[in-house]
């Protein structure tokens, strides 16, 4: 069988993914993503849309506005993860 390839996209799922023991089946991570530490060379799959500096109101004004115009907050730059998916 198949070893399972997995693009984790959020931090959380990340974590629950290396505690089921499946570190080495990801490869691929949003950039939010940053433990376990084994994961941090592998490929960055999303970035945000906005300015993730400033203040908690700043940056929430951001967010709402992207999400008011009906628009992700991430973008989905090509990752080099090679193979199928």
């Amino acid at each position: 069988m198949n070893q399972p390839r997995i693009v984790s996209l959020i931090p959380s799922a990340t974590e629950i993914v290396a505690l089921l023991g499946l570190t080495d089946a990801i490869v691929g991570r949003s950039h939010e993503c940053d433990y376990p530490p084994e994961i941090q060379n592998l490929p960055v799959c999303t970035q945000p849309k906005f300015n993730p500096e400033g203040t908690s109101s700043e940056i929430h004004n951001r967010v709402t506005e992207l999400l008011q115009n009906a628009l992700s907050v991430y973008k989905r730059p090509l990752a080099k993860v090679s193979g199928d998916l």
